[in-house]
């Protein structure tokens, strides 16, 4: 079987020219294409589907549009699909630009624009709820763009990528964007299996050079020589960061405070460096939001005004028309005019924490070389289409939620990506300030790696069994999941070690021909020969035991005064009890002792294989100072008059004595009488046994481990089908009605949510009840440690949400039964706020009492209203018939969307 490279070669060299579609497709851009880009392009017009892993920012996505382009050409549809709405958004405007209104949807969580239209782009969700719904908007589908594809390794979202992949009609010609990954042939490869012929082009050549500095006080140094053809760490650099360390550490040492020249730069300092070598615009990267707030007040307080007069208009004039729709009492809730203060400086921040329009703002600004400077975290990396010409990296290490870990190779590569701006920059610039303890080698192999291997985290879900099976029965959904990528990966694994076993039982077929014996069984001698020596260890073990239950309790009567012998060891000699040093935790006695060396130290149980006894009884005097050497040598000399020259003999050895046992006994008449026993080579034969028996026993963890790996999707699958079972989703093969219910249900908590709407937990539920309900299936706390009791509406709201933490330990426990652990408890921290403001409240009440008291970012609110309002019109469409929610859900909806949540952008 050929390769996708090698599949891909014998294209290229059979398909060099190009066809008319690519022809005049080449004509829409003032640029030429790249080898890549074309390669890709004429792939996909000779009928392929094509994986395309190249840098950010070489332009990957002309290939997705030319299957736009091709699509239209044909008279068919293309899906375009992006990761996150702003994405989409952006790709939806840039579409519109050259095909017009009436040829360009968009469907995603917040918008539904023109959704029949032949282009649409979407959220990936949006495509693999329409597969499984069957929506006859896929009719006429020819091809389906997957920007991003490298997301199917999100272990929160990625299964949706695979869940795509696999069930898109075998008619649609997929298209994949990918960064650089190291392992883009196995994924070709696997696209090639459950898509058909994939070809696969690898490009890892940047348009714009990338250049690797490193700040150093406030000076910047190359990271590589220059003139090396082969990467060599600047050995200038290694030698300013050694001065630098050792500096800081004298002078901390001394106490006069760090010298200037070594100290790490501000922000401000990094900002007015980078203007003066003419490295603007930047992206500064910091790992914490409010850290890219403060970063933007420092460089408001120093003064920094990097706009003219002429920018300085034109941003004020921009931001005040995307904004004209914010409600006035909201934008003064929100900071704006402190915030457009920034802007027509020429600063922003970037993060989460920020109103979805505000972000939007600052993208426009800078994609057009506004704002000069902007302080993200590391979400902007993974996002839209933003380029600089350097960018910033404070720190090395970010908190994961969990703990502060180092960037690994891939998410350095994908934040610097952003540097160098093609068209515009000649080269790009990565910077990362040097800060004490850090390694410029390590650096260097942070910036030499150029790839990161793509794994796949594709799990089963409930809500994907009964979409499933509904289709196609359980046997075919079963085989469908195998051809997942997470199986795939799983399967190459297991190729090793299957490898690795099958050597393993030639070696076993060699060993026992070795100890075969002419006399008899010789395995069946060895293995009354191993009986009995795993019975005399077991014996031996159980005496040892009883010794130390018997030392220990011998240890636990001790007194204070009682003079004893320890029997070995450094401590060996005699001793007086000063504290018998009983464990109420029940550890063991650990008694502190005055040595005959005139030392105090404490013993345990393990300095005494035999029990003790005290040989002698000594009074202490009351106010005995362990501490003080003349009172520990009157005690020892006391101690020495009292023993006198008595002959204690040596000291007691633990010994095994034999204690007959039937079972012994009876192994070994056995072998006595066995006929191999009298063999003139039975010691070689055993030899060959033990070789045997060790290996039968790696050979067996190495099965086990193979077992393990294989079919462990399809294991899982159906594991959750005799879940579903249990509780009545599904009834054999069928799904029943319930279980359709729950496949009109996409979230995380899916299983939960169909049991509260089966059991009536919402049913008398008023609108902004609902909401603070069904919050806490959406909602997640950034602090997983805050154990602050949260505020909860009460009556009949706090009723039902007690009674669904109660429905989620029930099935926590089904779950463990069946040996799964999918559903996480409830979060009830936004329940208070969605509650508050489905009720009418203000944006900035709503805000300021925010998550358990703690002030609630407006981007945060946003976008968890926002996921709360798109669950509450999955229950209206999932409810049963005579249920009252699909109309206090519609309410709550309508309430909620207001104000801030209103407001989304086109433009």
């Amino acid at each position: 079987m050929t390769t996708p490279a090698e599949r891909y070669a014998a294209f290229r060299q059979k398909h060099g020219d190009d066809g008319a579609a690519l022809r005049s497709f080449r004509g829409l851009y003032d640029f030429e294409l790249d080898d890549f880009q074309l390669d890709a392009c004429r792939a996909l017009e000779a009928g392929d589907g094509v994986l395309v892993a190249a840098p950010t920012g070489s332009g990957k996505t002309v290939v997705g549009e030319f299957a736009v382009h091709l699509a239209l050409e044909q008279g068919r549809k293309c899906f375009y699909t992006t990761p996150i709405k702003a994405l989409s958004n952006q790709k939806y405007n840039d579409l519109v630009k050259r095909y017009g209104t009436a040829k360009v949807g968009l469907l995603t969580g917040d918008n539904s624009v023109n959704g029949e239209a032949p282009i649409v782009v979407m959220t990936t969700e949006v495509l693999r709820n329409m597969l499984y719904a069957g929506s006859a908007t896929l009719a006429g589908l020819g091809f389906a763009v997957m920007d991003e594809v490298h997301y199917l390794a999100d272990r929160f979202r990625g299964a949706v990528w695979e869940e795509v992949i696999i069930h898109l009609p075998e008619s649609v010609r997929l298209v994949a964007l990918s960064a650089t990954v190291s392992n883009a042939e196995e994924f070709g490869e696997w696209l090639g299996d459950v898509r058909g012929d994939t070809t696969v082009i690898v490009d890892e050549h940047r348009p714009v050079p990338l250049w690797q500095h490193m700040m150093v006080g406030n000076l910047v140094y190359d990271m590589f020589m220059a003139d090396d053809l082969t990467p060599r760490i600047n050995p200038t650099l290694m030698r300013v960061t050694r001065d630098a360390e050792r500096l800081m550490q004298g002078r901390g040492r001394r106490g006069y405070g760090r010298p200037q020249r070594s100290r790490p730069p501000d922000r401000v300092q990094v900002i007015e460096k980078l203007d003066s070598e003419g490295l603007l615009p930047a992206i500064t990267f910091i790992f914490s939001r409010a850290g890219c707030d403060a970063a933007v007040q420092q460089c408001l307080n120093a003064g920094i005004r990097l706009t003219s007069d002429r920018e300085l208009h034109e941003i004020r004039q921009l931001v005040d028309e995307r904004t004209a729709h914010l409600p006035d009492e909201d934008l003064a809730v929100l900071g704006y005019l402190e915030w457009r203060d920034c802007l027509e400086r020429g600063l922003a921040a970037h993060h989460a924490g920020m109103l979805p329009a505000f972000k939007e703002v600052v993208e426009e600004l800078f994609t057009r070389g506004l704002v000069k400077a902007v302080f993200a975290t590391e979400t902007l990396a993974l996002g839209i289409n933003m380029p600089a010409r350097s960018v910033v990296i404070e720190k090395l290490d970010k908190w994961n939620g969990e703990t502060h870990a180092d960037l690994t190779p891939g998410e350095y590569t994908q934040l610097t990506g952003r540097a160098g701006r093609r068209g515009i920059d000649v080269e790009g610039h990565a910077v990362v300030l040097w800060q004490p303890g850090m390694d410029p080698l390590s650096v260097a192999g942070l910036a030499g790696t150029r790839t990161y291997p793509l794994r796949s985290s594709f799990q089963p879900s409930y809500n994907m069994a009964v979409n499933l099976v509904g289709q196609f029965g359980r046997e075919r959904a079963r085989t469908l999941l195998e051809e997942s990528f997470a199986q795939f990966q799983a399967d190459r694994a297991v190729v090793g070690l299957a490898k690795q076993l099958r050597k393993h039982e030639e070696a076993l077929e060699g060993y026992q021909e070795a100890m075969t014996c002419h006399l008899g069984d010789f395995p069946e001698y060895a293995a009354l020969r191993r009986r009995l020596s795993d019975r005399e260890a077991e014996l031996s073990r159980q005496r040892g035991a009883a010794r130390r239950a018997a030392a220990v309790r011998s240890l636990e009567a001790l007194q204070p005064g009682d003079v004893i012998r320890v029997p070995g060891g450094r401590r060996a000699g005699l001793a007086i009890v000063l504290d018998p040093g009983r464990n109420p935790r029940g550890t063991g006695p650990s008694p502190l002792v005055l040595t005959i060396g005139k030392q105090v130290k404490k013993l345990d149980p393990a300095d005494f294989p035999v029990p003790v006894e005290p040989l002698e009884k000594l009074r202490i005097p009351k106010n005995f100072n362990g501490r003080s050497p003349k009172e520990r040598a009157n005690l020892v000399s006391t101690l020495l008059a009292k023993m006198g020259d008595r002959d204690l003999g040596k000291p007691v050895r633990a010994r095994d004595h034999t204690v007959e046992d039937d079972e012994v006994n009876e192994l070994r008449r056995r072998i006595r009488q066995h006929p191999c026993h009298g063999c003139d080579e039975r010691e070689d034969h055993a030899r060959w046994a033990e070789r045997y028996y060790k290996l039968l026993r790696e050979t067996e963890g190495l099965r086990r481990r193979v077992e393990g790996r294989s079919h462990v999707i399809s294991r899982t699958f159906d594991r959750i089908c005799s879940v579903l079972e249990q509780l009545g989703y599904l009834d054999g093969e069928a799904v029943t009605d319930e279980g359709r219910r729950l496949g009109r249900l996409y979230t995380e908590l899916d299983l939960l949510t169909a049991e509260c709407l089966r059991m009536g937990l919402w049913e008398e539920l008023e609108p902004a009840e609902l909401a603070a309900c069904v919050s806490a299936l959406v909602f997640e706390s950034r602090a997983a440690d805050d154990t602050r009791r949260p505020k909860i509406p009460a009556g009949r709201a706090q009723d039902a949400l007690s009674a669904m933490i109660r429905l989620w330990g029930e099935l926590e426990g089904i779950e463990s039964d069946h040996g799964l652990s999918t559903i996480r408890e409830p979060d009830l921290g936004f329940a208070w706020a969605a509650f508050r403001w489905t009720k009418g409240h203000t944006l900035d009440a709503v805000l300021m009492e925010g998550v358990n008291g703690n002030e609630l970012a407006a981007g945060d609110f946003v976008r968890w209203v926002k996921q709360l309002m798109d669950l509450l019109g999955q229950l209206g469409n999932a409810a049963p018939p005579g249920s009252k929610i699909k109309q206090t859900a519609g309410k709550a909806v309508d309430a909620m969307r207001r104000g801030v949540v209103a407001y989304s952008s086109l433009t």
